[in-house]
């Protein structure tokens, strides 16, 4: 699936008046491609995703769902950064609830999520509860009951963004592992340029609010990744002109 951003408006009462999140915002998602918003703080990032995902309506502008052949549903989902794990549910049973509301039986949802429980390092623990796992491990669990519900187009709102240095980098190449399997649409939020590099296929800057896009970049690195990537020098060449534009707010040209 992909998705049509057509300029986009969206603005809240507040004490002060009405406040402008985002202006003639537009830009379009492609099939199967993993694409990162990045922008600074309060420039409306986290309110354009759950426009996405239809729980905000726009005051203007609309956006368009394009289905794919290859999408076995028509759902969007989000990943928030608060893991929103339901508390009276085992780690087994939170990471296989979308495939139980999909209708599909015990017996094959737990061996799918006991499986992707395993590849994330939890073999012997998927009858752990939320409050016995640490941030880093709900995060994980979150992740993959949005990739075993498989959805047509995955939202991310800085989903690692609470997280040590460490435990983010791990996190960081779970992430890329799991999409590498299926090439799931992504839309990915995040304030952190070396993450966005490291995971997409395409960045979009945003600008200070009101968000609109104000830079476009193609990221060519070569698949599969992994974080050693970070320290090359066209890396560190391409997270300067970004975090230039982040600064800034000057549109810069699109990555050649």
């Amino acid at each position: 699936m992909r998705l049509r951003c057509s300029h986009l408006r969206v603005s809240f009462d507040t004490a002060k008046g009405p406040l402008c999140a985002l202006d003639e915002l537009s830009f379009e998602s492609r099939a199967r491609e993993f694409l990162t918003l990045v922008g600074p703080s309060g420039c409306g990032k986290t309110t354009l995703l759950r426009v996405l995902a239809g729980a905000l309506p726009p005051e203007r502008g609309e956006v368009e769902r394009i289905p794919s052949p290859a999408d076995s549903n028509q759902d969007v989902r989000l990943v928030c950064q608060e893991h929103s794990l339901f508390p009276w549910m085992t780690m087994l049973e939170n990471a296989a609830f979308g495939l139980e509301m999909h209708g599909l039986g015990r017996r094959e949802r737990e061996a799918q999520a006991r499986e992707l429980l395993r590849r994330l390092g939890f073999a012997g623990r998927e009858q752990a509860y939320p409050h016995e796992l640490s941030l880093g491990m709900k995060q994980r669990v979150a992740v993959a009951r949005c990739f075993l519900s498989d959805p047509a187009v995955m939202l991310m709102d800085e989903p690692f963004g609470a997280l040590d240095y460490q435990t983010r980098l791990a996190l960081q190449n779970d992430l890329l592992d799991l999409w590498e399997q299926n090439h799931k649409t992504v839309i990915f939020v995040t304030h952190d340029v070396e993450e966005a590099l490291l995971l997409s296929d395409r960045i979009l800057v945003l600008s200070r609010q009101p968000g609109h896009v104000v830079a476009e970049y193609a990221v060519r690195f070569a698949r599969p990744r992994a974080t050693g990537i970070t320290l090359t020098e066209e890396f560190v060449s391409i997270k300067r002109r970004i975090a230039g534009d982040l600064a800034t707010g000057v549109l810069a040209a699109e990555l050649a």
